[in-house]
């Protein structure tokens, strides 16, 4: 399995370097760029953000979250990406992954299986089917990702089939999947996990998102099942004024002392995110969010203290050119239990600012 893990990453590279012998003028170049500063009023030890934070999580220095190089090529029947990357969003989003890998933002083939309709089979390690959030800050309505995108998937590895209406009203997928966030495997690898998405739009307004995830979920060695549903919808209420509103609902096998199943554990985030353009330039988004992971299956506490914190933030956006965009976040946690540490005592909450410059090209 990890044979087939390893070509599966490879093959995109073998697959572009042809195909730029064959028609570079196919081949599209592009990129990536966001440094930030973050500043968290906990003071953390050795400048590390609490640990269910992948992205924007170095506190009191300057630094590169994202940035990659991505070449892609694009045919009638055929497609194909590679996207190299580096900064803290792939030094702490990838620990599991090991030696290059943790530097393959995107590495993928698709083939177009139907003359007549738009019906794709993509092949490699490819962007989430999960949330309505991404690793690409420039993106996302909010600067900083909310709890349950930091907590879902960002990528996923394997086979995805994909169909799309002839109106592109209708976007269906069926996954097949290394694992809840995973490229290379494991030694307890034991058996594939399996993705769904529904997107629909209803109207030029507004889109509903349903998707699903069934596999092992938490150590590997334990060979629990997870099943995971996202489910969100966007609507553009007036040219400037737009809303997200979603909620993620998981369950997953528990063990007792023994290592036998004895029921499930469950955790659930709703989130309600708003945007509004005050001119061209200017933006200000808003979000309010729960995330609640009694048993710890998701989140794991400094103290074992169950995880059930509201969240709260808003930022403004300033596209100062073409190309950069400049934004600022205030952002507050607040826990039912005392599980954030400010100078080294525990506290139920968490304050910080965040600020980032992005530039893609």
């Amino acid at each position: 399995m990890r044979s087939i893990s390893l070509l599966l990453c490879l093959l995109p590279f073998f697959t572009i370097r042809a195909a730029f012998e064959d028609s570079a003028q196919n081949i599209q170049i592009s990129g990536y760029m966001e440094s930030y500063y973050s500043y968290d009023f906990g003071r953390p030890e050795k400048h590390l953000r609490p640990s269910f934070f992948y992205n924007y999580n170095r506190h009191n220095e300057f630094n590169l979250n994202l940035a990659y190089v991505k070449a892609s090529l694009s045919k009638k029947r055929f497609r194909s990406n590679l996207a190299l990357m580096g900064g803290t969003y792939s030094t702490y989003n990838l620990a599991q992954e090991k030696g290059f890998i943790k530097n393959i933002f995107e590495a993928n083939i698709g083939f177009k299986i139907s003359k007549q309709q738009k019906i794709w089979l993509d092949i490699g390690v490819m962007p989430s089917h999960i949330g309505f959030e991404s690793a690409i800050g420039k993106d996302c309505w909010n600067l900083t990702r909310s709890i349950l995108a930091e907590n879902s998937p960002y990528y996923e590895s394997g086979f995805k089939l994909n169909f799309t209406s002839k109106n592109d009203a209708l976007n269906l997928s069926f996954l097949v999947l290394n694992g809840w966030q995973k490229i290379m495997l494991s030694k307890y690898y034991r058996k594939p996990a399996i993705g769904t998405q529904l997107n629909y739009k209803a109207n030029k307004n507004l889109t509903f998102n349903w998707s699903t995830y069934l596999g092992n979920g938490g150590a590997d060695s334990l060979n629990q099942k997870r099943f995971f549903n996202n489910t969100y919808a966007q609507y553009q209420i007036t040219t400037k004024f737009q809303v997200i509103v979603g909620l993620d609902y998981g369950l997953e096998q528990k063990r007792d002392s023994n290592e036998r199943i004895s029921g499930l554990n469950t955790w659930f985030s709703p989130i309600i995110v708003t945007q509004y353009a005050l001119n061209k330039t200017i933006k200000i988004a808003t979000r309010i969010e729960y995330y609640s992971d009694p048993n710890n299956v998701i989140i794991t506490t400094i103290n074992h203290k169950p995880f059930q914190t509201f969240g709260y933030s808003m930022n403004i956006d300033f596209q100062i050119s073409k190309f950069a965009l400049f934004r600022i976040e205030a952002r507050t946690l607040q826990s039912k239990a005392s599980i954030f540490l400010k100078d080294k005592l525990e506290t139920r909450s968490n304050h910080f600012v965040t600020s980032s410059i992005s530039v893609p090209f």
